[in-house]
């Protein structure tokens, strides 16, 4: 999608507070996959974690950092993940459900159709 559509939208993923770091809560599958971080006390380290998760992930689109009181999670509910589409007019012009189960680029994908189309009427 960010391929096909990134000449006309602006891509970008938001790294907010770790979901399951090893003083928190862990996942096995994570371990399984050696994946083990704490959650991150200084933007610093909150940064050099989302680098190693864009890069193990190989995230191609721009990676923004939440602040460490979470304000953007907080305030758009992304926690742990969720689909947005912020309208050329700056108001939220598609809210996907909380992540992972809804996590659904198709719908996303749909949203930013029918707001391309908008504009060219």
């Amino acid at each position: 999608m960010h391929d096909r559509y990134r000449s006309r939208v602006a891509f970008f993923v938001v790294y907010v507070k770790e979901a399951h770091p090893e003083d928190g809560w862990v996942l096995e599958n994570n371990r399984d996959q050696k994946i083990a971080v704490m959650d991150p006390t200084t933007l610093g380290a909150r940064a050099e974690v989302a680098r190693s998760c864009a890069a193990r992930l190989e995230i191609r689109m721009p990676v923004l950092i939440d602040s460490l009181d979470n304000r953007i999670a907080s305030q758009y509910g992304g926690w742990p993940d969720r689909l947005y589409l912020i309208g050329k007019d700056g108001r939220v012009a598609f809210q996907g459900d909380e992540g992972p189960f809804g996590f659904k680029p198709a719908e996303l994908e749909r949203a930013i159709e029918k707001e391309l189309n908008k504009r060219k009427r």
